[in-house]
Order: C-alpha cells, then sequence, then structure tokens
C-alpha cells in the first residue's frame, strides 16, 4: 500500500487533482477492457495526529509476525470520464473506497513497513454509485492480480 498522492491533472483547472484529505492507495486490478478498479483507505483523522508511541508498538507487533485488523464502512463507486470530448483515457473507474472506522495506528504501522494486514469491511450496497450485481463481484475482483492501467490507453 502506499500513501496518496494526487493523480493527473484537472483539465479545467489545469492543476493535479487534489482531495484535500489524506488516503492510502491500497491496490488496483482490471476489470474488464474498460475498466479498472482503484482501491482505497481514508482514515477519519490524519495519521500526524496517531499516537507516535502507539504506531510503534503496531510496527514492532507487525515485524514480530502479527497481523492486525482494521475496521472500515465501504463503498464501491463506478464512475466515467465528464466530459464531451474524447480524452485520451476514456475508462471507467471502480472507485473501492474504505473509511477506517478502526484501526488508524495500526494501519498507519503497517503501511510503513509496507507489510499486510485484515480489513474487516462493512459494504453499503445502497449508498453507492455501483449496483448489488457490483458489489457481489468484489471478491473475485479483489483475487486477482494487481495490475496498473497504462496512463495513455486508447478509449
Amino acid at each position: 500500500m502506499s500513501r496518496g498522492t494526487p493523480g493527473g491533472v484537472d483539465q479545467f483547472f489545469g492543476l493535479p487533482q487534489d482531495p484535500r484529505c489524506f488516503y492510502y492507495r491500497t491496490f488496483q486490478t482490471a476489470v474488464d477492457k474498460e475498466s479498472h478498479l482503484y482501491e482505497f483507505v481514508v482514515p477519519m483523522v490524519p495519521p500526524a495526529w496517531n499516537d507516535r508511541d502507539r504506531v510503534q508498538h503496531h510496527r514492532a507487533r507487525i515485524a514480530g509476525g502479527a497481523v492486525p485488523t482494521a475496521v472500515a464502512v465501504t463503498k464501491l463507486d463506478r464512475c466515467q470520464p465528464a466530459t464531451t470530448r474524447p480524452v485520451p483515457d476514456q475508462h471507467e473507474h471502480w472507485g473501492l473506497t474504505h473509511f477506517l472506522l478502526d484501526g488508524h495506528h495500526k494501519f498507519e504501522a503497517a503501511a510503513e513497513v509496507g507489510a499486510p494486514l485484515l480489513l474487516l469491511s462493512l459494504v453499503a450496497i445502497d449508498d453507492s454509485l455501483a449496483t448489488s450485481h457490483d458489489v457481489a463481484r468484489l471478491p473475485e475482483l479483489r483475487d486477482r492480480p494487481r495490475s496498473a492501467r497504462p496512463a495513455s490507453a486508447a478509449p
């Protein structure tokens, strides 16, 4: 997993896209030829607010082989570029966003060490831009190999 950084340039403002909050990028893979799944974890407080001693405690546990668990409420959204003119990469984004409820210190420690942790996700089905069928596909999609979408893919 990696810490989030702005991705892409906003066509209107000509500036990098910025969600104005901290997030972790955890996984991505192809859904099909026209769609790609991107997974994010958004902590409810910025990591700078985490207690450093507690983060260090979890780093030591993880280094010793522990695999901690965090809890999140999750939603899946399906979006496409909002434009009437062709863009270089017109693919559909499946955004799987986990809003971290518990485990902020554990998650930061795992990210720093580059180690896995378990994420118990309570997936919202009704309040998203995806269908229940799309949500049902998540276990299969998450079992796929990690793969990045080429930045200059043709539409």
